[in-house]
């Protein structure tokens, strides 16, 4: 902007104070209604990334796919027993049910019910041979339990197991199973305490040990994006309708939904934090810097002003912001703050030299016209270098925080000296420079040692970049205490539950079978899944197997009649004939179970019946299970339900193909490497391994180029309005230089780059350019003694006020905010050691060259 017109403009300003304030006023209300009405938040972290990439149309074709996995909300529910897993989640089901306003789906996974159902076929020859004598041996006794399904019928097979192993028919484990079942409910009850549950799968040996007592609820909820917990109404449903599911049972939730609330809710706790931090070091160092509450004042309302108007410019060149977006408004009030302290310390400097204020205001103006809107423009530039990025997070925040410098330079050059006007403050009696005098003769004589030694960290800066720490996993963003992330990593350590698994559609079945034989033997995959894994191999020796044990056991467990449920006298009289019994072996402890059990017995109603309801927990279920085990029918593709099918083949007739991965996966070196082993087999997988690894690729290569691209343009632009090359380069090498230290910085401290603090580099650009700019001008019209100049005070409480406000962000709880906070100010610190020791040292050598 041309001086004649900025002093002209800044003087207006002031003469015309109360209309200019006035108009400022009325101005920002209505642009804050116009921001507050059409800007809306988009906490969908699926945006943060171009969908134009080819792994997104990848993950986008699955997700039109199978779009019932799409934004899951994941109950998982842990109980003491398999048993009562089964009872609490479908007592879940049944309560959320009638919600559908909160729920576009509830589902357990379809494929449970079905390999419940056809288990045994699933089963190999050998394992289904061993389970099927294992309930031969127990016929009996499964015979006593289906026709008295009651604590007398346990007890009465505990009877018929002590006889077996009288006969040698039964051995030790066996008995000692039935025995200890019966001794830890006695012990319990006879201390008062809560019997232990004990889980009838045990009887099923190995097979029943798959049964694990975790089940999963999948749910849809309706997802409301503009809020920051966009699940938030179907989380605190599902919480409610988790109470009193029984005793011992947990409900957490995990899934992208929870995650992505989980996510946003702990940064919304951390800025509870960090703004009252980020405030009260503004106001702070903006009272230290200026010496005066008017213009302490002042710079704060002009800033408010702007960052008004940057909103509402948001709200209609984008109208949603992102999780990265919506840093424009720290990006606004870290550089906005340092324009007005540059004009205000000027001002205040001219005033200690001028007594007449409009003078030192027009004074003011003429020197910090030239200064102030370079600044501007080479900072706005370095922001719209990330526009054209694949990173849309930070494309967005480019092209707000860009159009933000225009605003606050606008607003420094009009609201800023109409409030001067209004709030006038004393004059000065002396310069504000800062006593750094022996600062300056230092740099001066030791200027080559300065910058050889910059030279030499530069160099190791570059040198490490190769090692520079890198982490774009997005959950270790996250606290790793928050339900939702602690959840996802418990589920994670499972390869069963696939959570890093990778899918592939495959266009046939034949291509699907193709996949999985490549796939099949592979050290890295556990094995992989399809909808062919649905029928079993080898059917007609496990039919005949599964025959025999259903002529065996089907009358036995679906006897002609029951007994009548047994009264308390009848419990009581059979706990004293089975301790009789136990009494009688010939064991070290048969005499202290024996009198455990009728202690029980003697103690009353209350105690019968908790060992009752605590033992046979879960029996008529097992049984029940056990009936439908023994279906001999075959199963073909066409038995298969319509759910599972539609989880594994499109509406279209895609295959899906999961590939199931081994070993640690939260390691990232094994996700990378799982993902470029699946890649190379086929190019079109999609999952959490690939997007971590896809992801984490654009935003490194995003970055690169827009940072190359912004120094490139800011350099042009400089050299367009310096018109010199060398003074261009003396703002240019400095931001190099502090990109480089920030390397070192990063490496010796351990902090990772991540999806978070990559924003400091935009930041770094700004701040770097605007601050080296304002001593390369000082240079330019001779001044020497830099570090004693009101420039570099302003500079100094610049950094001191935008490095506070971003280091109380790693206090916050969020970590990707805390790491943002640690680097913006490792970054901040290190440019602005380059501002104030590489620049007057270079400055000091080309004048020692010159002259």
């Amino acid at each position: 902007m041309p001086r004649r017109w900025v002093v002209g403009l800044v003087v207006w300003c002031w003469k015309h104070a109360r209309l200019v304030v006035a108009g400022a006023v009325l101005t920002s209300v209505a642009l804050a209604a116009y921001a507050g009405s059409h800007l809306q938040l988009d906490t969908d972290q699926s945006h943060m990334i171009s969908a134009d990439l080819p792994f997104r149309k990848t993950e986008q074709r699955l997700d039109a796919a199978f779009p019932q996995d799409v934004d899951l909300l994941v109950m998982v529910v842990d109980a003491p027993t398999a048993e009562r897993a089964d009872h609490a989640v479908d007592l879940l089901q049944q309560r959320l049910a009638p919600r559908t306003d909160l729920f576009r789906s509830l589902r357990r996974p379809p494929e449970e019910a079905f390999f419940q159902n056809h288990a045994l076929l699933f089963l190999s020859t050998d394992d289904l041979t061993e389970l099927s004598d294992r309930l031969s041996a127990a016929q009996p006794m499964l015979g006593e339990l289906a026709r008295d399904p009651s604590l007398r019928g346990l007890l009465a097979t505990a009877d018929l197991a002590i006889d077996a192993a009288q006969r040698g028919a039964l051995d030790k484990a066996g008995l000692d199973a039935i025995l200890d079942r019966l001794d830890g409910a006695a012990t319990a009850i006879a201390a008062h305490k809560p019997v232990p549950p004990s889980s009838w799968q045990s009887l099923l040996g190995t097979f029943g040990d798959h049964d694990f007592s975790r089940r999963v609820l999948l749910s849809q909820p309706v997802l409301h994006y503009g809020e920051l917990v966009a699940g938030g109404e179907a989380s605190a449903a599902i919480r409610a309708a988790a109470r009193d599911l029984g005793e011992g049972v947990r409900v957490r939730l995990t899934g992208p939904v929870a995650l992505s609330d989980a996510n946003f809710a702990t940064v919304t706790a951390g800025a509870k934090i960090s703004v009252p931090l980020i405030l009260l070091a503004i106001c702070g160092l903006l009272f230290w810097a200026v010496r005066s509450l008017q213009a302490m004042v002042a710079v704060l309302v002009t800033m408010t002003v702007g960052l008004v108007a940057t909103g509402a410019f948001a709200a209609l060149a984008v109208g949603t912001l992102n999780p990265i977006s919506v840093a424009f408004a720290v990006m606004f009030v870290g550089i906005a703050v340092d324009f007005g302290i540059q004009f205000m310390v000027r001002h205040e400097d001219e005033r200690s030299r001028e007594p007449d204020m409009l003078a030192a205001l027009r004074n003011t103006a003429g020197h910090m016209a030239a200064p102030l809107s370079l600044a501007a423009a080479a900072t706005a530039v370095g922001f719209l270098s990330f526009l054209p990025t694949d990173y849309t997070g930070v494309s967005q925040l480019g092209l707000i925080a860009g159009a933000g410098m225009v605003i606050a330079l606008l607003a420094d050059f009009t609201v800023l000296p109409a409030l001067l006007a209004l709030l006038p403050a004393p004059a000065r009696t002396a310069p504000l420079g800062l006593k750094w005098a022996a600062g300056d003769r230092w740099l001066v004589e030791h200027c080559r040692m300065v910058l050889v030694v910059a030279a030499l960290l530069a160099v190791a800066g570059l040198a490490l970049l190769p090692r520079l720490p890198v982490d774009f996993d997005p959950l270790n963003l996250q606290d790793p205490k928050t339900e939702a992330v602690a959840t996802f990593r418990d589920l994670g350590r499972n390869p069963d539950y696939g959570v890093y698994a990778l899918d592939i559609l495959a266009a046939s079945a034949e291509e699907a079978a193709s996949l999985t034989r490549r796939f099949d033997g592979l050290p890295d995959v556990l094995r992989t899944e399809s909808f062919a894994m649905f029928v079993p191999d080898d059917q007609d020796d496990k039919r005949a197997i599964i025959g025999d044990l259903a002529q065996l056991l089907g009358p036995t467990l679906s006897p002609a009649t029951l007994r009548t449920a047994p009264s308390l006298d009848e419990l009581s009289a059979a706990l004293h004939a089975t301790a009789g019994r136990i009494g009688a072996l010939p064991r070290a402890d048969a005499a202290q179970r024996s009198s455990r059990l009728r202690k029980v017995a003697d103690s009353g109603s209350a105690d019968v019946l908790a060992m009752q309801n605590a033992l046979m927990e879960g029996l008529p279920e097992l049984l029940d299970n056990l009936r439908k085990l023994l279906n001999t029918a075959p199963v073909t593709f066409d038995d298969i339900p319509p759910e599972v099918r539609r989880q594994w083949i499109s509406a279209d007739g895609k295959w899906r193909v999961k590939v199931l991965p081994k070993g640690d996966m939260e390691n990232h070196d094994r996700q990378t490497h799982f993902a470029h082993l699946v890649e190379s087999i086929d190019p079109n997988a999609a999952g959490e391994p690939i997007s971590i690894e896809k992801s984490g690729h654009v935003v490194s290569v995003a970055f690169a180029k827009a940072g190359g691209t912004a120094i490139v343009a800011i350099g042009l632009l400089l050299w367009l309005m310096l018109r010199r090359v060398r003074d261009a380069a003396l703002v240019v090498l400095p931001l190099v230089l502090g990109a480089l230290f920030t390397v070192i910085g990063c490496v010796v401290t351990g902090i990772a780059i991540n999806f978070a603090n990559i924003i400091a580099l935009p930041l770094l650009l700004g701040v770097g350019v605007a601050f080296n700019i304002y001593f390369v001008v000082n240079w330019r019209v001779g001044l020497t003694e830099h570090l004693q100049s009101a420039t570099c005070r302003a500079v100094l409480f610049s950094a001191l006020t935008t490095g506070s406000a971003f280091g109380s962000l790693a206090v916050s709880p969020h970590l990707g905010t805390a790491s943002m906070g640690l680097l913006l100010f490792l970054s901040l610190g290190l440019s602005v050691l380059t501002t104030f020791l590489v620049l007057p040292a270079l400055f000091a050598f080309l004048d020692r060259r010159r002259s």
